[in-house]
């Protein structure tokens, strides 16, 4: 085994709307005020942080740290997953990206500083993670994936995000988002689906299906507020046949959390999910669009370890 600082931070210089680039000095003195023994890795496409994370496990740190947003943590959580050594490691996040849900459901701070100081707390808590499978150019792939998936409108959108121009910084990033979200919510229609939950398969007329593993999702709405990342289930949010008209209704709601209880949308918890359609449907997780369907989707129980939150933290962060 090689000797290695405690930490490997993986730095993402173009989340956040390009920000961590100019804002890694100030990032790195708030890690070296914690008092962490870390040493660093800038990130220079899609996929590096999976590479950088895999290496990283393998060779025997003891903490891989995520400076970015809720896309370059699933990469990492994907090299972490790749690795024989995984349940060695402790995950921890600095905050950086634009919606930052993971680390906004544990209630991480989302300051520098704060989410520094999160990294040298004794407190750890297992947190599940969910595995999809899905189709992309004609083969059947996996992705692990930390936050919540999507198969329907919220992966359309998604789509459409991804080919925004990641360059103005956070705030302005929060609302070209939100306003292609509006847009996009006047062109998309519900489709026919064919679900499995669990052994129970049903045909429905859906806008939008859900598998989240935390609270908040997409642009940071509480999609899931009874999500919980360390109960061993997925909730399950399917919305039915709804107008537009409804939708846009209901879109403060989404934020709020209080659309829980509407006649047309339906939550459960599970441990499986399985989406089909006549249509090729764009699957989404943690805000990467993966492929299409079909798409399988199943919880992997305790699989990481979390720094910075206790069990009972936890909790209160879910149900508060």
């Amino acid at each position: 085994m090689l000797s290695v600082p405690y930490a490997k931070v993986i730095v993402n210089p173009v989340a956040g709307g390009n920000s961590v680039s100019k804002d890694w000095p100030r990032i790195c003195q708030c890690l070296h005020d914690a008092s962490l023994c870390f040493d660093h890795e800038f990130t220079k496409g899609i996929g590096h942080a999976i590479e950088i994370s895999r290496q990283a496990t393998d060779i025997g740190y003891r903490m891989v740290v995520v400076v970015g947003g809720d896309g370059t943590l699933n990469e990492v959580v994907n090299g972490i997953m790749a690795s024989a050594n995984r349940k060695s490691i402790t995950l921890g996040v600095v905050t950086a990206g634009t919606a930052c849900n993971f680390a906004r459901s544990l209630g991480i701070p989302r300051d520098y500083a704060g989410s520094c100081s999160f990294l040298i707390s004794p407190g750890r808590a297992l947190i599940d993670i969910g595995l999809v499978e899905y189709k992309s150019h004609g083969e059947m792939l996996q992705r692990y994936f930390i936050s919540a998936a999507d198969v329907g409108m919220g992966s359309a959108i998604a789509n459409v995000w991804n080919r925004l121009p990641n360059r103005f910084g956070k705030s302005i990033n929060y609302w070209l988002r939100t306003y292609t979200a509006l847009r996009h919510f006047a062109k998309y229609s519900n489709i026919p689906i064919r679900l499995q939950v669990g052994e129970v398969v049903e045909d429905i007329l859906s806008r939008d299906i859900i598998i989240a593993n935390v609270p908040y999702f997409g642009n940071g709405m509480q999609i899931a507020p009874h999500a919980n990342p360390n109960d061993g289930l997925f909730d399950l949010l399917t919305f039915g046949d709804f107008s537009k008209y409804e939708l846009l209704k209901i879109w403060p709601a989404l934020y709020r959390g209080t659309h829980i209880g509407h006649s047309k949308i339906k939550e459960r918890k599970t441990t499986r999910v399985t989406v089909e359609s006549d249509e090729q449907l764009f699957v989404q997780a943690d805000g990467i669009v993966l492929g299409e369907t079909p798409a399988s989707f199943r919880i992997i129980p305790s699989a990481l370890t979390i720094v910075g939150i206790e069990l009972t933290d936890l909790e209160f962060s879910i149900m508060r």
